[in-house]
């Protein structure tokens, strides 16, 4: 491969799939000088922005923030609702679902892992028959992710809910939502999900550095149950905080600054509008990869990500090369493929602060990247995908 000259000037286009890119709005609000985190100002921000979170998510119970990474919100799901030695039951259909299954084995649970091929989502008749044949109720708690990042396959969370009921089953519900609040429509308390797992970095347009816990009353009861130990993750001291707009910990004030300014940003435009703006992005961005010849690595176009999409390549073609050769020619960052995948795919990023204009520049950076690389392609994906935005 020739050496490439870094051509690294003018904006720099970061299409992983997050952390996405942040509004100008956003970057201003966290630019405020701090204010007291125990006087009245913050704590009427602070019963603010949960009450818009609840909008977000669709719930009507609370919302807890943590100023951690999703990993940091997985364990707060665990610790707070289950017992060491607790059986759950956790599908694992693409890398960051097996690192909730890591997390859980590490904290001392029993996971039934049921494994996938990380093209597909989760299969609410396994589900079913993984509950059903469980007459002991011995599983303590389902995990699913609903959009993988890895792989941009999107799960149906209804229909898991809908099989959890067929069997009879009194498992806790636990959806991890990180790749898809905010640009996939979600639905916590008409899917009666038990515990909705999040984080800021993605489709709340926000940095890394906040997650989220939404619970239901049956996780609230499961929690005076609990017998893990655990001090910062603990629930109720945040609800008790909470009631009066503060925290049991001296807070991300800057990150709740920018998350006050998104939630501003995602309400005025509509969640239904945000939801729609997402799928037509990412319809755009698979056709493009149709007329290029590439393989979608979620097989079932049911479950096709609003947020991410994850592109195949032939076979003999290294996926990190052609992402190297995207970042130094056209300073755009590209997604790696990850776990299982690695090497074999890139992901484009089509989330949060993103429009029609910057996906038809990420897709052109695509295809001249192809050609560059020495993919084998048809060109025309660009035209396609310009196309169907301009219809």
């Amino acid at each position: 491969m020739p050496k490439l000259e870094s051509e690294r000037r003018g904006h720099h286009f970061l299409q992983i799939p997050g952390p996405a890119n942040m509004p100008d709005r956003v970057l201003r609000a966290m630019a405020r000088p701090l204010i007291d985190h125990r006087g009245p100002d913050f704590a009427e921000m602070t019963r603010s922005i949960l009450e818009r979170l609840q909008r977000v998510f669709k719930a009507s119970g609370p919302v807890l923030i943590y100023p951690a990474s999703g990993h940091g919100a997985w364990e707060a799901a665990l610790v707070n609702t289950l017992s060491p030695g607790d059986k759950v039951l956790a599908f694992e259909n693409g890398h960051f679902a097996a690192k909730w299954c890591d997390v859980a084995r590490r904290l001392g649970l029993n996971v039934e892992q049921v494994s996938g091929d990380w093209r597909h989502g989760v299969d609410p008749g396994d589900v079913e028959e993984k509950l059903t044949e469980d007459r002991e109720h011995t599983i303590k708690a389902v995990l699913m992710v609903h959009t993988e990042t890895s792989t941009g396959v999107t799960c149906a969370p209804a229909e898991v809910r809908r099989a959890i009921d067929r069997a009879g089953h009194p498992a806790l519900f636990m959806v991890d939502t990180v790749s898809s609040l905010a640009t996939t429509d979600y639905r916590h308390d008409d899917w009666r999900v038990d515990v909705t797992i999040s984080a800021s970095q993605k489709g709340l347009m926000l940095s890394p550095g906040l997650s989220f816990n939404v619970v239901s009353d049956k996780a609230l009861e499961a929690a005076r149950q609990s017998q893990f130990p655990k001090a910062f993750w603990d629930w109720q001291p945040i609800l008790s905080f909470n009631e009066r707009g503060f925290f049991p910990y001296t807070p991300a004030t800057s990150l709740l600054f920018g998350l006050n300014e998104a939630l501003d940003m995602l309400l005025e435009e509509g969640l239904a509008q945000v939801f729609d703006r997402h799928a037509r992005l990412a319809e755009a961005t698979r056709r493009a990869i149709s007329a290029w010849g590439l393989d979608i690595q979620c097989a079932n176009p049911e479950e096709y990500a609003n947020s991410i999409t994850g592109v195949r390549l032939p076979e003999g073609h290294d996926a990190d090369s052609l992402r190297q050769i995207v970042l130094e020619k056209f300073c755009m960052s590209l997604g790696k493929g990850l776990g299982k995948v690695e090497g074999r795919i890139f992901r484009i990023g089509h989330l949060g602060d993103f429009n029609k204009l910057m996906l038809a520049a990420t897709l052109s950076g695509v295809e001249m990247g192809l050609e560059l690389a020495g993919v084998p392609f048809e060109k025309g994906g660009v035209q396609e995908a310009l196309k169907f935005l301009g219809s």
